[in-house]
């Protein structure tokens, strides 16, 4: 989306546009206070390139594996895991509720003269359209959602028949609350207090059970851990705090 798109669809004046324009340095600062979910992405994306490739017959190896294939960020913030999809070949629409999210993605966008289609839609809205993705990627959103059933059948409804979609969240054990909560926000600092409410984690079983109701089969889960002194996220057999899941929507019947 170019600059003239940002002007027209939010009426920002010059004054905003710097202050959106310091939101995104600080958002896109890799040592700043977001800097968790930049090694997230990393990590992540690595993810997300291999089981995306395996699924659709790509080289992970290949500079852009994932070229052609049409990728939906639901809830995508600044702007951080589109922009990492984006340089992996994939068209890419990211949609957040939040203005200022979409603004400071909409601009680091235009710095990196990267093509993607961001909008200020939610999931229920966007459902109603006729354009459906390859890949939904529902990363980091279901805990924070109020009603779950709803918005994964929103969600799936966007997967085209045969697409993908995955989901990263966290688990609802007392090990989540001490890791998640306690360590990470109070302890350690590296979330704000208040980041998340233990009580909208979402448990393997109800995801897993949201993507068999939608007409959904699982593909792969797997558990992520996250090593406090080298603040490096790896994959694990244990899923008790936070955890990805893939899944592929049933084609539709000839």
């Amino acid at each position: 989306m170019n600059k003239n798109d940002i002007v027209r669809d939010h009426t920002v004046d010059p004054n905003e546009v710097a202050y959106y324009t310091k939101l995104a340095d600080l958002w896109w600062d890799k040592t700043g206070p977001f800097w968790p979910l930049h090694r997230l992405n990393r990590f992540r994306v690595e993810y997300l390139r291999k089981i995306l490739s395996q699924r659709y017959g790509r080289n992970p190896s290949d500079e852009a594996p994932l070229a052609g294939l049409r990728v939906l960020d639901i809830g995508c913030g600044g702007g951080i895991l589109s922009e990492s999809m984006t340089k992996l070949g994939a068209q890419v629409c990211g949609v957040d509720v939040v203005e200022k999210n979409i603004c400071v993605a909409q601009l680091h966008a235009e710095h990196e003269h990267l093509n993607i289609s961001y909008q200020l839609v939610s999931v229920e809205s966007l459902a109603g359209q006729s354009t459906r993705y390859d890949v939904v990627l529902n990363m980091e959103v279901v805990e924070h959602v109020a009603n779950l059933s709803d918005f994964m059948r929103s969600c799936a409804s966007l997967v085209r028949p045969g697409g993908l979609m995955v989901v990263a969240t966290i688990n609802r054990t007392v090990m989540s609350f001490l890791f998640a909560i306690i360590g990470a926000e109070y302890v350690l600092r590296w979330l704000p207090k208040g980041t998340h409410q233990w009580k909208n984690f979402r448990r393997p079983r109800e995801i897993r059970k949201s993507f068999l109701d939608n007409g959904f089969s699982v593909l792969d889960q797997a558990g992520v851990r996250i090593n406090p002194i080298t603040k490096s996220f790896n994959l694990s057999r244990i899923d008790a705090v936070n955890y990805m899941m893939v899944a592929e929507k049933q084609a539709a019947a000839l």
